[in-house]
């Protein structure tokens, strides 16, 4: 591997080279096994002469810290112990914003589950169709395409966004075309994107109470002021939304995190408001993939006539998060402006990635691994509320839903305190207090992407042993 060393204005220059390797080989920089370069290639870099770089690799070999093999090289010998490397910088130098002192630090990644996983969010990726998505991978290697691996367009894979208009038109109801899409890093930064289009620092946006926190708080570290408004049994309120707002953030077809779905009325009266107000509705669709009961909903996007929906769709939890992939249809106004923000945000998404979901959609893959989710998610639904009926009735009340990964359940008290005390006992879950700001919804939220069929009824007992050992 390539080896910096700074020799600048010193002038023993082997004692120099011998402390530097040293000291990376203690603070674990250098690893066991790691080779070095050749004595005549690292003194070619550091305009020494051979003899004093081979002066030095042969004290650290006689320490213990090398070893050389003929024919071989020289290796960062076996047990050496690093310690941990000395911070470097000033620790009061440059501070952040103060907005960015009110936003928590990221999540526990889903990558070491506790034994029994209710937290909602995230798709059971043991299901992953991995022997497909090998097979389309390994086909968009071989076809030599040389603009996947180079700078692609900061819209999106042209192939991707005409397949995602022909599924968004058959499945949703949704008609735009391609040249309206734009292929983004996720939902999230969707919301970033549109927000730096259309808001000012200052500008008001209006958010779900209770609802998802990181569009509230990536908007609050905008500098755009943030309202809460209320959620009822019908959706957003669309009578408390302050008549000021710019942007409003909605999950029409499967409220987070209470679950459920905008009612036809209120959908029109938001698309109402918003052209009153000249304000732009931006619309997560996500989840709405797993409906397990009742006619779908028409999309805002589908009512709106007037150019005020931003449609946004992800792929995080229909195939999996670690793709990185999501899209939005702008309204034709919008588009252009879009383009530019994903261009200086990170330029283009993955370019494999989207070619191999450009694949896998136009091949049928997609929509048959969704039927199947789908059929696997709501017999987890179904035993949840059962389960939830026979462990909690006298607790709990389930919020009726019928879409989606996860099912609210309401409480009479703050149930966060009792969140934490399930978590130490390996039952992890949310709390509706946790997405709460003014609201003051109390209860748990309960995710079944992650957490197998048959683990979900020994999961519930354990959850009950633990509300009934006493306060939290």
């Amino acid at each position: 591997m390539d080896l910096h060393l700074d020799l600048s204005g010193t002038r023993g220059h082997r004692d120099e080279i011998y402390r530097q390797i040293r000291e990376a080989v203690l603070d674990g920089r250098l690893r066991d096994g790691d080779v070095l370069p050749p004595t005549r290639e690292l003194a070619h870099q550091l305009a020494v002469s051979r003899t004093t770089v081979t002066a030095a690799y042969e004290r650290l070999t006689a320490e213990g810290f090398l070893t050389g093999r003929v024919g071989a090289g020289t290796y960062v010998r076996a047990g050496a112990a690093p310690r941990p490397a000395e911070p470097t910088g000033l620790a009061d130098g440059v501070q952040p914003r103060p907005e960015w002192t009110d936003v928590p630090a990221p999540p526990k990644a889903f990558t070491d589950p506790p034994e029994f996983d209710f937290r909602a969010g995230a798709p059971d990726v043991r299901l992953f169709p991995f022997e497909t998505w090998r097979r389309l991978t390994t086909q968009a290697l071989r076809s030599s395409r040389a603009e996947l691996m180079t700078y692609g367009e900061p819209q999106g894979d042209p192939r991707l966004r005409t397949e995602l208009a022909r599924h968004l038109a058959l499945s949703r109801n949704v008609r735009v075309r391609p040249e309206h899409l734009v292929v983004t890093s996720g939902a999230q930064q969707t919301i970033d994107l549109v927000a730096r289009v259309l808001l000012r620092p200052g500008d008001l946006a209006a958010v779900e109470d209770p609802g998802y926190p990181p569009p509230r708080l990536l908007l609050g570290t905008l500098g755009v002021r943030v309202a809460p408004v209320p959620v009822d049994d019908e959706g957003i309120v669309v009578d408390a939304i302050p008549p000021d707002t710019r942007l409003v953030h909605v999950t029409p077809s499967h409220q987070y995190p209470l679950g459920v779905a905008m009612s036809p009325s209120r959908r029109r009266a938001l698309l109402d408001w918003a052209e009153d107000n000249g304000a732009v509705v931006v619309e997560d669709d996500y989840d709405t993939e797993f409906r397990y009961s009742g006619r779908p909903l028409e999309p805002l996007h589908s009512l709106d006539s007037h150019g005020r929906v931003v449609y946004v769709g992800s792929f995080s939890k229909v195939l999996s998060p670690a793709l990185r992939l999501g899209f939005l249809a702008a309204p034709p106004a919008l588009a252009e402006a879009i383009v530019k923000a994903k261009y200086l945000a990170d330029w283009h998404s993955p370019g494999i990635e989207q070619a191999v979901v450009a694949a896998f959609v136009a091949e049928g893959g997609f929509a048959r691994h969704v039927r199947r989710m789908r059929g696997i998610y709501r017999a987890r639904h179904d035993l949840l509320v059962d389960g939830l009926r026979a462990e909690f009735g006298d607790v709990l009340e389930p919020v009726p839903a019928s879409a989606g990964l996860h099912l609210s359940a309401s409480a009479d008290r703050d149930l966060r305190g009792f969140a934490r005390k399930a978590s130490g006992a390996g039952v992890r879950l949310f709390s509706l207090g946790d997405f709460s700001v003014a609201a003051r919804r109390h209860g748990l939220l309960f995710g079944y992407g992650a957490i197998a069929a048959e683990e979900i009824g020994p999961g519930l007992a354990r959850l009950r042993r633990v509300f009934d050992s006493g306060p939290e």
